[in-house]
Parts: C-alpha cells; structure tokens; sequence
C-alpha cells in the first residue's frame, strides 16, 4: 500500500488510541503546573498527535451523526451557541472602546489629566493616559476576532459569489462543505500553528519552537520560568501585548470549530433538502422600523 495512504491512516490509528488513553486516564494530561507538563501543553497543543485526535473526534461524531441526525444537529447547534455567545459578548467591547475613548478626551483635554486610578474591589490600578489610549487597539482586535464565528453564523461575511447564487439548494450545501473542509479549516489550522508557538515564546524562557522536539522542550524545563511579555512600543503606553497572541489563537480556535459545525450544517440540510435550511440557527432579528413598512414577521398569518 502506497504512503500517501498508509501515512494518515497510521496517524489516524494512533490517534484513535490517544484520545481513548485520555479518557480512560485522566492522570495522563499534562499538569501545568509543573515544568515538564508545561512544555508537553506546548509541544502537542500544535502537534500532529493532536491535529489526528481532533480529526477523530470530528470523524466520530460525523459517524454518530449519519445514524442520528438528531445528535449532530445537537452539536450544529451547539457549535453554533458557543459562537454566537462569544460574539454577542465581545461585541460590547465597541460599546467599551467608545466610553473610554470619550472619557481619555474629556480628561485629558478639559481636566488636564495625565493618568487614571482605577480600584475596584480594593486594588488600585493606575496607568498613564497614553496606556489607556493604546489599549483601545486591544478592544478592536477582540471584536476582530472574537465575533469572527459569530459573523460567519449570521452569514455576514463578505462572499464573493462567482456560481453559488445560480445553482440548486443541494449543490449549494455541497460547495459549503468543500469549502469548509478544505479552506476555513486548513486555514485556522496553519494560524492556530504559527499563533500557538508566536504566543508561548512571549510567556515563558527559554524561548520554544515548532521544530523543537519533545525531548529538547523536556530538557528545556529543567530551566523553563515564566516570562511573560510586557514591553510597550512607548515607555509609557499598552504593555500587555501577549493578550493580542491570546487573541490570535482563540479566532483560530473558534473559526476552526464554526467551520467544522458548518460542515455538519451543510451535510445535514443536503441530506434533509430545503426545509431544513437555517434549521435551529440562532439569527439575530433587525428589524426594518421605516414608517412606511412594518417590521418583517409581524404580519398576520406569519
């Protein structure tokens, strides 16, 4: 048998097996709290042991899925949940952003003042006006990519539609799968990659990498020591800029699950046809309040 057959279904087979030691050994996940449990978090966070247990676990599902469509839409729906709460969260970051934009003007221009004390619950906060200032760019990244799923469940994305308006409801579901197997999850998968090692050389020292082996990064721990990132571009400004890796990450992660529960969506409806189009989907209402036209679904009969 060929290697391009062979390779992913050894990895496929070992991972099948990882996934099972995990449940059946609890003790056997890394402790964070000890050097070498820190490093092996590092190590198999972007590894292929870990890329091929998700991709079983994704394949198990879908297996389930197909003799219980029920289920599977419980995880569509899920899936869908956690992006939509997420988004919904991080969208009142906007809200944020504008109050403290207002406020760093207002004091700084009318009042004079250089810095802001906060203290709730007792801890005194203090920073210069300029960190406050440059913190907002954290607020924007937040809502970048944490209403990134969220976006893609309310279908706000941008598409550029060369053929898929013109082709049948079936078709249509075929091209959102293709699409999803083979764009937005390769893609979130290379940015969780590079964002993941990018995040863990501002945490801790020595400094990881992805062509480091497990047992150099285990050598490593005998003088691992956290280091946490916390340089400003001006002496006085934003100095937690490892959040913005956080960030990076975490939009991998959430696009990467939404483009996995988009597939399901997609096989679900073409299996189901177009009565099970937007099924279960949580869609927020806008409604058009011009004089003129009543809003949508206020209508007798609807």
């Amino acid at each position: 048998m060929p290697d391009v057959i062979l390779w992913p279904l050894r990895h496929l087979l070992d991972g099948l097996a990882n996934l099972f030691y995990l449940l059946i050994e609890p003790g056997a996940w890394p402790d964070p709290s000890d050097g070498v449990g820190l490093v092996r978090i590092v190590y198999f966070g972007a590894s292929l042991e870990f890329l091929f247990v998700i991709i079983d676990l994704a394949l198990i599902i879908l297996v389930i899925g197909l003799l219980r469509p029920g289920f599977l839409w419980l995880v569509v729906r899920g899936i869908e949940g956690l992006s939509n709460a997420v988004g919904r969260i991080a969208a009142w970051a906007v809200l944020v952003m504008v109050i403290q934009q207002i406020m760093i003007i207002a004091l700084q221009r009318i009042f004079l003042v250089s810095e802001i004390t906060v203290g709730p619950f007792g801890v005194v906060f203090t920073r210069d006006l300029s960190w406050f200032s440059e913190e907002l760019k954290l607020y924007n990244a937040a809502i970048v990519t944490l209403c990134a799923a969220y976006t893609f469940v309310q279908g706000g994305h941008v598409r550029v539609d060369l053929v898929y308006a013109s082709v049948s409801f079936r078709t249509k579901r075929l091209l959102d799968m293709f699409g999803s197997v083979f764009f937005v999850m390769p893609f979130c998968g290379v940015v969780w990659l590079f964002g993941w090692f990018f995040l863990w050389r501002h945490l801790i020292t020595p400094k990881v990498s992805a062509l480091d082996t497990l047992d150099l990064l285990e050598r490593k721990a005998q003088l691992l020591r956290w280091n946490v990132e916390t340089i400003g571009f001006s002496p006085n400004g934003f100095d937690a800029y490892f959040l913005f890796k956080v960030l990076l990450i975490s939009f991998a992660g959430l696009m990467f699950l939404q483009g996995l529960g988009h597939f399901y969506r997609s096989l679900l409806e073409f299996r189901e046809g177009e009565a099970s189009a937007n099924r279960h989907k949580d869609l927020d209402a806008v409604p058009d309040l011009a004089p003129d036209k009543p809003a949508e679904g206020t209508g007798a009969g609807v």
